[in-house]
C-alpha cells in the first residue's frame, strides 16, 4: 500500500508524484486490502478556448456505477467495475484486466464554471467538459512582437 503523502492527486494540470508512480507501475498487482482502491482508468486532459475536456476509459462499467462530484473546488471521479463471473469452476489462466473501485481527484483551475460541467458516456468512454467562466473566454490574450 503506497504511503498516505502519495496518494494525493495533482491539480487537473499538474500531475502529481503519485500519477508517475502510478503510470511507471500500472499493471502491475497493487498490494492492498480489498477495502482499498485498487486501479484507476487512463484518462486524456484536452484544453480547449471554451474549457478542457477529460476522456476517461471506462469499458464495462455502467453509468449507474460511476459518480461525478464537485467539492471545494475539487473534481471526483469515482465507481466500480465488477468483475463478472461467466465461467465457472474453472482456474483463470491468466487474469489482465482491473476490477473493483476507482477515484480520481483533481483540483479545478480558478477560471472552471463549476455549475455547467456536463458529461457523457458513449462506448466505453466518459467524456466530461469542464468550461471556462465567461469571464476567461472573452478576456483573450494579446500577443506582443518582439
Amino acid at each position: 500500500m503506497l504511503p498516505s503523502i502519495w496518494r494525493k492527486r495533482g491539480s487537473l494540470l499538474a500531475p502529481s508524484l503519485d500519477d508517475f508512480i502510478e503510470r511507471f507501475f500500472y499493471g502491475w498487482p497493487r498490494f492492498e486490502e480489498e477495502t482499498e482502491l485498487s486501479w484507476m482508468p487512463r484518462m486524456d486532459i484536452h484544453e480547449a478556448d471554451k474549457g478542457f475536456l477529460l476522456d476517461i476509459e471506462v469499458p464495462g462499467i455502467d453509468k449507474k456505477d460511476i459518480k461525478i462530484g464537485v467539492k471545494n473546488d475539487v473534481l471526483t471521479i469515482s465507481g466500480e467495475r465488477k468483475e463478472d463471473k461467466k465461467v465457472e469452476k474453472s482456474e483463470c489462466c491468466r487474469h489482465e484486466r482491473h476490477y473493483g473501485k476507482f477515484e480520481r481527484s483533481f483540483t479545478l483551475p480558478e477560471n472552471i464554471d463549476a455549475e455547467n460541467i456536463s458529461a457523457d458516456n458513449k462506448n466505453g468512454v466518459l467524456t466530461i467538459m469542464l468550461p471556462k467562466t465567461e469571464k476567461e473566454i472573452a478576456k483573450g490574450k494579446e500577443i506582443v512582437i518582439k
